[in-house]
C-alpha cells in the first residue's frame, strides 16, 4: 500500500496520509502542479505555506538555507514528534510551497506510513492537514471523504489516529524562536530543551 501511494505522488497526485496527529494532503514539494492540486484540494490560499514531512533531521537540512543550532537542538529532542520548525527554506524549494515567504514548516512526524511514503517516493512530502480550509482538521478517512469528496484520487486509511491537538509550531530566526501555535508539545518541553543545551 505504500509503494503503491508512493507511486500516485511520484505522478503529481496528491494523496491522504496518516500522521501522529491528523492525517495530512501529501504530495511532491518539488512538482508545482502537485503543489497547486493540493491548494484546490483544500480550498486553501495560496499565501499561506505548506508544511513538509521529512524521514530524517538529514533531510529536514537540505530543505533550509542554513541550520541554527536551535533547530538542531529541537529536531534532535522532540523528532520524530509532533514539533513543526519554520526556518529560512532553500532556493531549491518552489516559493509557492512557502507561501511565497520563503520560509518552510518542517516534520518529522512520529508516525511509520507517512516515513515509509517518503522513503518510497524517494523525497519529503507535504503535509498539510487533509481538511477544507477553515473546517476542523480529521483524525480518521471518513471525515476527509465528508469534506474533500471526490477530491482525492487515494487516501490510506489506518484507523483513527486519536489525535486531539495538531503540532506545536516554532519559528526559528537566527538565534531567536518565538511560539508560532502551542499543540500536543508544550512551551515548557521546548524551554527546558532549549536551557539544556546540544545534547552531548
Amino acid at each position: 500500500m505504500v509503494d503503491y501511494a508512493a507511486g500516485f505522488i511520484k505522478r503529481g497526485e496528491v494523496v491522504g496520509v496518516p500522521t501522529d496527529t491528523f492525517y495530512g494532503l501529501s504530495a511532491d514539494p518539488f512538482n508545482l502542479a502537485a503543489i497547486e492540486a493540493v491548494f484546490r484540494a483544500k480550498g486553501r490560499p495560496e499565501t499561506k505555506a505548506l508544511p513538509i514531512l521529512v524521514s530524517s533531521i538529514e533531510q529536514a537540512v537540505t530543505l533550509m538555507r542554513d541550520v541554527p543550532d536551535i533547530f538542531l537542538v529541537l529536531a534532535h529532542k522532540f523528532w520524530p514528534g509532533a514539533l513543526t520548525l519554520v526556518v529560512e527554506a532553500t532556493h531549491r524549494l518552489p516559493l509557492k510551497v512557502t507561501g511565497n515567504s520563503g520560509r518552510v514548516a518542517l516534520r518529522w512526524a512520529n508516525s511509520p506510513i507517512p516515513t515509509a511514503i517518503i522513503d518510497a517516493s524517494g523525497g519529503p512530502i507535504t503535509g498539510t492537514s487533509a481538511n477544507l480550509s477553515g473546517f476542523p482538521s480529521c483524525t480518521n478517512a471518513g471525515q476527509i471523504v465528508k469534506q474533500l469528496g471526490n477530491r482525492l484520487p487515494l487516501i490510506l486509511d489506518a484507523g483513527d489516529t486519536g489525535a486531539v491537538m495538531a503540532s506545536t509550531i516554532v519559528r526559528i530566526d537566527g538565534n531567536n524562536w518565538t511560539l508560532a501555535r502551542e499543540g500536543a508539545l508544550p512551551e515548557e518541553e521546548i524551554l527546558k530543551a532549549l536551557k539544556s543545551g546540544p545534547a552531548a
